[in-house]
């Protein structure tokens, strides 16, 4: 079954826009290091790439206190702001296809606003956008807050939206959300863990996001 244009798309950027996990996984990292886990796998971390890091640090450092988290996160985000972005890049298609893409565009994404917008200007994809929506002091997805922001700012409905995501928890806040769902396959998040959100549609390609009304790129959910 094939959809209809949206009237507005809600992106995740890391997996979805950009590939950034060795900047992310890179910092992080850095970060653990002279902690117990010092020497964590990329495989593993890229399994938390969408998701708040206190959530990493909770299940990687259980015994640390809440002040010892706070450290790490601050340390991980001075030093992947310093890295520049330098191992990132653009997945291909996706510039194509926002730019052929129907509709208004905001984020919905885990970093802060204000980085979400440098990422997005760095790699030329910011005139794209209406919107630009981080997590600026409110709970990270899975929790709809994001969603909810990026909806109030374009002052739109939720059924008149779009989320694109590359992550289990971008489909669990797009469902408490109430917004539709689109999983990405090229991005970081196991096709059998988004499964069990049952997104509305799957995407193998950035082009089949832009794909007409009538066409049948968009596979429906089974």
């Amino acid at each position: 079954m094939s959809i209809p244009h949206f009237p507005v798309y809600l992106f995740d950027v890391d997996g979805t826009l950009v590939d950034s996990a060795n900047d992310i996984c890179g910092a992080i990292q850095e970060a653990l290091t002279g902690t117990p886990q010092n020497g964590v796998t990329d495989e593993f971390l890229r399994g938390y790439i969408g998701r708040h890091l206190i959530d990493l640090f909770q299940d990687l450092l259980p015994d640390y206190s809440r002040e010892q988290m706070d450290a790490l996160v601050a340390d991980y985000r001075r030093i992947y702001l310093a890295r520049n972005h330098t191992l990132t890049s653009i997945y291909p298609g996706i510039a194509e296809a926002l730019a052929a893409l129907p509709g208004r565009k905001s984020t919905a994404t885990t970093k802060g606003t204000p980085t979400t917008r440098a990422v997005l200007e760095m790699f030329g994809l910011l005139p794209y956008f209406e919107h630009v929506q981080g997590t600026d002091g409110f709970p990270a997805k899975p929790q709809p807050d994001v969603i909810y922001a990026s909806l109030k700012a374009l002052g739109v409905r939720a059924e008149d939206c779009l989320l694109v995501g590359d992550a289990p928890a971008d489909m669990e806040a797009g469902r408490r959300a109430g917004v539709k769902t689109c999983a990405v396959l090229w991005g970081y998040g196991k096709r059998e863990d988004l499964a069990k959100w049952e997104p509305d549609y799957w995407a193998a390609h950035p082009s089949e996001l832009c794909s007409d009304a009538n066409s049948s790129k968009f596979s429906r959910a089974v």
